[in-house]
């Protein structure tokens, strides 16, 4: 194409998405003026008026994420037909709404991403806009089947992934690869296991997966939304602007110490204290410390009634504690099967000596009026009601939790010895969470929920007939004739009753983030190598259909309860229901830097091949040796030097070096420029301090430096030693 044609072709496309932002804000106003009509109440209920508005937000939302590189491409195929591709879809009202830009989840989108030069799937071309805001920049083509084309639209993508990094994880859109397209439309109703290497976008295309589900099964998915699970606040902040960017907004971000409302994590666990309260072996540990709280009477507990003393002996409290065990109801709950038995058991010996001489069960009535008159004083007596709660109390997970781990006693008898001992019980760990979540099943509630409603509702009935009476009442002094129609001949309490009831207008996002019991349609978990065995039994109880997207590294493990493989992990809840997909390209590190990283990885772990880079940078990472006194000041340089440049940095390091962070807290997170501070430290800090120092070096972008007072641990040797590169 010559010069010319360039620029008349490049006027026809910025004229082409010009119209198409024009019908982008003529949807705009269209959903601004329903909603506006819909908020002054104009027809309709209350509820359906309530319903509108949110999916009107909802709309409205999705057209103003659209706003930035609205379109980004164009498809040819052979026939000469073509299709604009962009964040949503547009329609032509005047032409039968035949589509004026197709949304890049739409299936007639698929080979934007997939044709190649080898299998064109019946394209000509694939043409990519480069854009600023509104405006088209250039475009870039690919002609399939022309000698030397590229095939992999390296153009454009290579300018993603060469521009400086902002304050979050951006999307790709425009240039997700093919294989990465492959595993965000795979249609598989279980579990998709994504694993890849440093930076080869697997977390990014597990959301764009989100966002294509949620496009193709959104009456089935929307209602019950989708939960993102990752590694660390930092994390999450990191990569929650993407599934806004594509328009979607039903979705709970989440770390795993999140999962159970209200609690607030505060403290770390030993290694051996996290290995055992991950794996499976905890359940036995939780079951023989509530076992533990079911107990015997070391001697008879007499309760003083009116006319007579009986006792609770331990054989009639270990008959009760048979039955309300054997009753499979949570502890709390069995605890009602436990009060009869042993009610039963007192009434029957209290009526035996109170009627002795007089009473006896052919006397039905009288029999059974005494025991009735027995059963509401035992009801009513504290006395009772205090040994019930010494045998059998009523536990919460919190409690129950905290008193075990401050009780050598307890420990010793749920079988761990003293490695979960510590002094404040409450200070939980991350650790915890999935034990208290267990818990919450394993202890019940003081009394069944649908009870609780209902005396919610009488509660809210009898008020609202007190409403009522006095509107009657004022209503009948008011009045001379005595024919008139009271309030309830208008309303029933019940139906007022409603009218007090708060409806909850939270989105939803926020009413599932507040509830313990809340579903998900879907679930995203990232670094997934760091979940144990009871993290994923917290999962599994949040999604029942067993719909999952999961993303990780083996290689990257740091968690000694993680996992060491897959299948062991999963086959136990979803067994021939998963399916493994991973990706090899490394779209972040460039290959001076991977080529540091592969030669650790080849140590720790010899078996896992190395993602390929699909860049160089030019610039060669580097080492310099220090002074203890002067590596502060090679830190401050680092900083400063970097704070003049486009893009983002960080100091990564051992806990005491100054304006440091672990690498742990980096996971999932890239930056321009990485400046990694005594590795050898790192490398020794346990079994996890290799796959620690990987991290950190496959974190940047574009430039790698290591600054060291220790030996330089012998694998990073062939670092480029000196100053750093300017």
């Amino acid at each position: 194409m010559s010069t010319r044609d360039h620029q008349d072709e490049l006027r026809s496309e910025r004229d082409y998405v010009a119209g198409l932002y024009a019908r982008l804000d003529a949807e705009r106003a269209r959903v601004q003026r329903e909603r506006t009509a819909a908020l002054r109440g104009r027809g309709g209920t209350a509820v359906e008026r309530d319903v509108e508005v949110r999916a009107l937000a909802r709309e409205a939302e999705r057209l103003d994420v659209a706003d930035n590189g609205l379109c980004f491409g164009r498809l040819d195929t052979a026939s000469g037909d073509r299709a604009y591709i962009g964040r949503i879809g547009l329609f032509d009202e005047d032409d039968e709404y035949e589509p004026v830009l197709l949304d890049w989840r739409a299936p007639a989108s698929r080979p934007f991403y997939t044709a190649t030069g080898a299998n064109p799937e019946n394209m000509h071309r694939r043409r990519q806009f480069h854009t600023r805001g509104r405006r088209v920049l250039d475009f870039t083509d690919e002609v399939f089947g022309r000698p030397g084309g590229d095939e992999r639209g390296d153009a454009a993508l290579l300018a993603a992934v060469d521009a400086p990094r902002g304050a979050g994880m951006r999307d790709i859109v425009a240039t997700i690869q093919a294989e990465q397209d492959a595993i965000i439309r795979l249609d598989h109703p279980g579990v998709v296991v994504i694993e890849g290497g440093p930076g080869t976008g697997k977390t990014v295309v597990a959301l764009h997966r989100v966002a294509y589900l949620l496009y193709t099964q959104r009456e089935r998915m929307e209602r019950h939304g989708v939960l993102v699970v990752g590694p660390n606040p930092a994390f999450l902040d990191h990569i929650g602007r993407v599934l806004p960017s594509l328009g979607e907004s039903e979705v709970v971000f989440r770390t795993t110490g999140d999962l159970v409302p209200g609690l607030r994590v505060t403290a770390e666990d030993s290694p051996a204290a996290a290995r055992l309260k991950g794996s499976l072996r905890i359940l036995d540990v939780l079951a023989a410390a509530i076992a533990d709280r079911q107990r015997l009477p070391e001697h008879p507990q007499p309760i003083e009634l009116r006319d007579v003393v009986v006792r609770i002996d331990a054989e009639t409290a270990e008959w009760a504690r048979e039955e309300a065990r054997a009753s499979g109801l949570p502890h709390n709950e069995a605890r009602a099967v436990f009060t009869e038995i042993v009610t039963y058991v007192l009434t029957e010996r209290a009526i035996a000596r109170i009627g002795r001489g007089w009473l006896t069960r052919d006397d039905r009535e009288a029999w059974e009026q005494l025991r009735a008159d027995l059963l509401v004083e035992l009801a009513e007596h504290d006395a009772f009601t205090a040994a019930l709660d010494r045998l059998w109390p009523v536990l919460t997970p919190e409690a129950l939790l905290a008193g075990l781990y401050e009780s050598p006693e307890r420990l010793r008898a749920a079988g761990t010895g003293e490695v979960l001992l510590r002094a404040d019980g409450a200070a939980w760990t991350v650790s915890d969470v999935p034990l208290l979540d267990e818990l919450v099943d394993l202890l019940g509630r003081a009394e069944p929920a649908d009870r609780t409603a209902e005396r919610e509702r009488e509660a809210e009935a009898g008020y609202a007939a007190g409403v009522l009476e006095i509107l009657n009442v004022e209503r009948h002094d008011l009045m001379d004739d005595e024919d008139h129609l009271l309030a309830q001949d208008l309303l029933h309490a019940e139906d007022l009753a409603e009218r007090f009831v708060e409806r909850d207008t939270r989105d939803l996002a926020d009413r599932a983030a507040a509830d313990r019991d809340w579903t998900y349609r879907h679930v995203v978990v990232d670094e997934a190598q760091e979940l144990s065995e009871m993290d994923w039994r917290v999962l599994m109880r949040r999604c029942p259909s067993r719909s999952f997207t999961v993303v990780g590294d083996l290689a990257q493990r740091r968690s000694a309860a993680g996992a060491t493989a897959w299948g062991a992990m999963l086959d136990r809840y979803v067994p021939g229901r998963w399916a493994y997909r991973s990706l090899s390209v490394n779209y972040r590190t460039p290959a001076e830097i991977m080529a540091v990283a592969a030669a650790l990885l080849a140590e720790f772990a010899p078996g896992v091949r190395p993602p390929e880079s699909v860049r160089a940078c030019g610039v060669e990472p580097w080492s310099r040796h220090v002074t203890e006194g002067a590596l502060p000041a090679a830190v401050e340089e680092f900083v400063r030097d970097e704070a003049g440049r486009d893009g983002t940095s960080v100091v990564i390091g051992p806990p005491d070096v100054p304006g440091a962070v672990p690498a742990s807290r980096t996971k999932g997170l890239e930056f321009d420029a990485v400046l990694v501070v005594e590795p050898g430290r790192i490398l020794a800090d346990g079994p996890s301090g290799a796959a620690e120092l990987y991290v950190a070096l496959t974190r940047a972008t574009q430039r790698l430096g290591v600054v060291h007072r220790d030996p330089l641990p012998p694998v990073l040797r062939g670092l480029a030693t000196g100053a750093r590169p300017g």
